[in-house]
């Protein structure tokens, strides 16, 4: 059984080609089954987000499979078979398993350490468990995922420092108040930002949070998804004067929050106010930062956070990186187990077939023999056949753990003739020997 995955990504596709990839809630179900109805495919799993589309893939032949999952993508968006091998890419057993546990890991992702992509690929997996399309390869692969992804962050913290601007604002905020559930969060704008800041806000434990944006239909809309509240725009200092913490985003190319209208509603306050600036160009006239009560952080200050946490995910990588390693030969190890034991069990059980065959032939011609002499012929043909056998199959389970496992179980089975389900004929020209001999 073999293992691959075809997929495009930030990398390997711009926006408007990974859209027509991608897969929604309502069409994945569909999409599985059609997959898994294919011969070639055995199991799989799709996984989407907003940076990439993969399909893993258990198949037997898996040349076979991967052309499967190419002329598939192909009908489904439109696009030459020709240009999706173009904008995608593919891994094969090892470094399929290696892609998958780093994936999980948040090493792959656009964001170092990105702390949602676990969950996406549980999401993705049950998906599939759901629907009835994964093989027992498939749910030892993912699960083993998901468990090196989980074991990443526990014994690293790869994902404990933030590293996006929406992330290192609320970061800032958490470290000023601590618990924010109880706080009284005022957010300028309804742009993708200020989504992405109210989300880890809400994530932060933050419960009141109030939108306030030139569309009002657009701050509704947002406030409402996350549970907090709309307020008209030309009621933006009413409400600051009650909020804790006001963080501004928006697209205006002129300060949204002006010193003199600031300064008269500061003088109605009896506490101070926590203010962050993500804009560019800036939101708040930087003077409001010099009015007593106020602390104001802008963009420049959130970037000294990023990079110094960025620093820290880079360290917790390495670690990362070592745990996936371990965790991949462990793996091939089972893979390897895979591959071998039936091919083993073909092997000794054709030589036990030609033993017994030969025995026979042999007691036949002897003529009556003595109990003993039964007893020496059978030791003898006994001995021979498992010291034959011992190096050849002492060989196979050391190459089963490595990279080229599944080719030297091939090879194997060709060589000796077995008969072991899925078993493929290898035909090697002179070429593919000589880069097999190359590795």
């Amino acid at each position: 059984m073999y293992i691959f995955v075809v997929g495009a990504n930030h990398r390997t596709a711009p926006i408007e080609v990974r859209e027509k990839f991608s897969f929604t809630e309502s069409t994945m179900g569909e999409a599985l089954k059609t997959l898994r109805s294919f011969p070639a495919v055995e199991g799989c799993v799709i996984l989407t987000t907003c940076n990439r589309t993969e399909i893993y893939a258990a198949s037997r032949d898996p040349d076979e499979g991967l052309s499967t999952i190419w002329e598939y993508l192909s009908e489904r968006s439109g696009m030459d078979v020709f240009e999706v091998r173009n904008c995608t890419y593919s891994h094969a057993l090892y470094d399929t398993i290696r892609h998958l546990f780093r994936v999980a890991s948040g090493l792959d992702s656009m964001i170092l350490g990105e702390p949602q992509i676990l969950g996406q690929v549980r999401d993705a997996y049950e998906c599939a468990l759901i629907n009835g399309v994964t093989n027992s390869v498939i749910n030892t692969l993912f699960q083993q995922a998901l468990a090196v992804g989980k074991k990443v962050r526990t014994e690293t913290g790869i994902d404990r420092n933030a590293v996006s601007v929406s992330s290192a604002a609320v970061e800032l905020v958490k470290h000023r108040f601590g618990d924010l559930s109880s706080r009284s969060i005022l957010i300028v704008g309804a742009g993708k930002m200020s989504e992405l800041t109210v989300q880890c806000l809400v994530d932060g434990g933050a419960s009141g949070v109030i939108v306030s944006n030139r569309s009002y239909e657009k701050a509704v809309r947002m406030a409402s998804r996350f549970g907090g509240a709309a307020v008209r725009f030309d009621r933006l200092y009413e409400y600051m004067q009650r909020a804790d913490i006001v963080i501004s985003c928006t697209a205006a190319s002129h300060y949204v929050v002006k010193l003199d209208d600031f300064a008269s509603m500061m003088k109605a306050r009896k506490k101070g106010i926590f203010l962050i600036d993500i804009a560019v160009p800036r939101d708040i006239d930087p003077r409001i930062g010099d009015l007593p009560g106020v602390t104001l952080c802008d963009i420049d200050d959130l970037k000294n956070v990023i990079d110094a946490n960025l620093a820290e995910r880079k360290k917790a990588a390495v670690a990362a990186e070592a745990i996936v390693e371990a965790q991949l030969h462990e793996f091939m190890r089972w893979l390897g187990t895979q591959f071998v034991v039936p091919t083993i069990k073909a092997l000794l059980a054709k030589a036990e077939e030609i033993k017994a065959a030969e025995l026979k032939r042999a007691m036949d011609r002897l003529g009556k023999l003595s109990d003993r002499e039964i007893n020496v012929i059978c030791k003898l043909a006994n001995s021979i056949a498992n010291q034959l056998l011992h190096d050849p199959i002492t060989q196979l389970k050391a190459y089963a753990v490595t990279p080229q496992g599944h080719l030297y179980t091939e090879v194997f089975q060709n060589l000796f003739g077995l008969e072991v389900e899925g078993r493929r004929t290898l035909q090697p020209t002179a070429g593919t020997v000589r880069m097999e001999a190359e590795k």
